[in-house]
């Protein structure tokens, strides 16, 4: 599905795009007009559509690119002077025009030069690249020269993998489009900007926290910026296959149905889908509105389930476009309280994971952080992951693709945002639409979440309802889970509460606990007894303790390996207690900065309950899930 306000929306984004943009700005004291036009109002009460000239092209990773990636010039601009003048107002001639000072004897006035500043490497936060940045929020200018030869009959798209929070970007001095959002991929069209040999880009990134963004002020991650995941120009012709969506049938498990959706095409021009391993085509023609049915049934299909993946290249044909994917086909849903994966039942044995970069720390966008990562889960015995608590790199799905690890994927609607906003409603769809658009397509994703550990109010559960019909909307095949907070029941029968209002949206319950930790002893879980309200699948989606890697004690000394190991002991037994329950995903793999973990000598700016120092050091705890997963832990629950 293409997500755009250049006039290529699909029938399947059904107007969204009129509610998602209008995104306030009021936080910078003034709102933006249309992209390019150096205008500004400064009533500051009013919104304005902030997100403005940006697509996502599906399949932009399989699609010839010329990389953007590589040392960017800098600068850190924390009054943001390079946009705005002393009255807050955009300015019409700011860094963007990427002016260059020639030394005494140039007698403009000149109070930047891109080419005089240091660099930056992309993709990459600036918060570990430079020790003065790493703890900064706000403005950062980006730029870098390129040399580009234009296609005839080809139009271009800047591919930005992502950029945290806010950003800005120009071509040339050319104001091509803004994007807000942090983890979501995005695409510009920058063909009318682009000139045929030297060309620059300049780019301006702002990751401030603000009130009404998601996530909001409030995050227990670092709050990494810059442009942090690849950036890459994409050439399609004229008529272009903008987005397509291919799944296997629930029924029969044997047919593949979908569509392809065509920019600029004519009714009846024909697209083709191809699997030519199995040595199956078809053929079928696109609508006035560019948009054609896909239904076939190729023979000796094999399905891709987790432990198990089976990928076939896929090829998408639109007249002069081909896109050349590599895709499974599973088929996921819930009957009762099971989960079902191909219609077989299964018990996921899984890890939550932030996009933390392992061994150098920052966020995580290579392929061996991806490698390495999803090697661990591996190695502990998962056949699932929670990715949380925003999208990874696409590379992470790619990767789970290929390793047979089912997925759960989470926008970051996070903790308690302003659910009462529907400004923020609008930003909350913008970055589900951008996630389901980036990665529908990837046969290892089984679980949109639509949200974590938020509190139970009616604008909540009115504000995530509405998020959970839209993904259904956006794609009926996977299962629509958040990961809810429990309350105390009873408390002489040390009785907890599975009974959120939420639940009655949601196909699959998580919920986060975390007995022995932020209450009761490790012990503690033995004594709890549970009620869930709803006969459904549960996920634990979070479960732990904290220690650093190296520090040992008595099982019942806080902070030490072996009482974490303690802990797991414990809560795994009263897990496998809850009938409801069909996987979880301890909190978590690895450990991950935070700004708000300060414990001197124990956390240092580190939420340590990861089974694994950020170094690559497994704790005791690794070990003990690693010997439940490996001897079938859950499978009774499963039956």
């Amino acid at each position: 599905m293409l997500v755009s306000t250049s006039g290529l929306t699909p029938r399947l984004t059904h107007g969204l795009l009129a509610s998602a943009l209008l995104l306030s700005t009021a936080a910078f004291g003034q709102v933006l007009r249309p992209a390019g036009s150096g205008e500004v109002d400064t009533t500051a009460t009013q919104t304005a559509t902030f997100t403005q000239g940006t697509t996502v092209l599906e399949g932009a990773d399989r699609r010839p690119q010329t990389s953007l990636d590589g040392a960017w010039h800098s600068i850190a601009d924390p009054y943001f002077t390079g946009l705005y003048n002393f009255h807050h107002e955009m300015k019409k001639d700011g860094w963007f025009k990427n002016e260059h000072w020639a030394g005494i004897g140039d007698n403009r006035l000149l109070e930047y030069d891109f080419a005089k500043s240091p660099t930056l490497n992309v993709p990459g936060d600036w918060n570990t690249q430079r020790d003065s940045l790493f703890l900064y929020e706000g403005a950062v200018w980006y730029q870098r020269d390129f040399t580009w030869h234009n296609t005839t009959g080809k139009r271009t798209f800047l591919h930005v993998g992502a950029a945290n929070y806010r950003s800005w970007f120009w071509v040339n001095g050319q104001k091509v489009c803004q994007h807000e959002g942090g983890f979501t991929t995005f695409d510009c069209d920058v063909t009318a900007a682009l000139k045929d040999g030297s060309n620059f880009i300049v780019a301006a990134v702002n990751n401030q926290r603000l009130p009404e963004g998601v996530p909001t002020l409030e995050t227990d991650w670092w709050n990494y910026g810059g442009l942090t995941r690849s950036l890459a120009l994409v050439e399609v012709p004229e008529a272009f296959i903008t987005g397509y969506d291919l799944h296997l049938d629930r029924a029969t498990r044997t047919h593949i149905e979908g569509w392809v959706q065509v920019a600029n095409a004519h009714a009846g021009e024909e697209v083709g889908v191809s699997l030519p391993e199995l040595h199956a085509t078809t053929m079928a023609k696109v609508d006035a509105d560019g948009h054609a049915a896909i239904s076939f049934t190729p023979k000796n299909l094999k399905l891709w389930s987790p432990g198990k993946p089976v990928l076939y290249k896929v090829d998408l044909t639109a007249g002069n476009d081909a896109i050349h994917e590599e895709m499974g086909f599973k088929t996921i849903e819930t009957r009762g309280t099971q989960i079902l994966v191909n219609g077989d039942p299964i018990y996921l044995r899984g890890i939550s994971i932030h996009a933390e970069a392992p061994y150098r720390t920052g966020r995580a966008n290579t392929q061996k952080d991806m490698d390495t990562l999803l090697g661990w889960a591996r190695e502990l015995g998962c056949n699932y992951v929670r990715l949380a608590h925003y999208p990874h790199d696409e590379k992470m799905t790619r990767t789970a693709d290929r390793l047979g690890i089912l997925v759960w994927s989470e926008i970051p609607t996070y903790w308690a945002i302003q659910f009462d906003n529907p400004i923020v409603l609008a930003k909350a769809k913008q970055q589900l639409n951008e996630e389901i658009s980036r990665d529908r397509n990837k046969v290892s994703i089984g679980l949109w979440s639509i949200a974590n550990e938020t509190p139970a109010t009616e604008a909540r559960t009115k504000f995530l309802t509405a998020l959970a019909e839209e993904t259904r909307r956006l794609d009926k095949e996977r299962l629509v889970t958040a990961a809810l907070l429990v309350r105390d029941g009873d408390k002489s029968k040390h009785e907890k509460v599975v009974d959120d209002k939420l639940g009655q949206a949601l196909d699959v319950i998580g919920m986060n606990e975390y007995v022995g930790w932020y209450e009761g002893k490790p012990e503690t879980a033995d004594l709890m007894q549970w009620t869930v309200a709803y006969q459904k699948p549960v996920i634990v989606s979070e479960f732990g303790g904290e220690g650093p890697a190296g520090v040992h004690g008595t099982a019942d000394q806080r902070w030490t390996e072996e009482y974490v190991a303690n802990l797991y002991t414990h809560n795994l037994k009263m897990l496998a207690a809850i009938p409801q329950v069909r996987g979880m995903s301890p909190w978590l793999l690895m450990d991950f900065r935070s700004p708000s973990r300060q414990m001197p000598g124990m956390q240092d700016y580190f939420n340590r309950k990861g089974l694994i120092s950020e170094k690559g050091q497994k704790k005791l705890a690794f070990g003990v899930l690693q010997n439940a997963y490996r001897s079938g832990y859950g499978n009774a629950g499963s039956k």
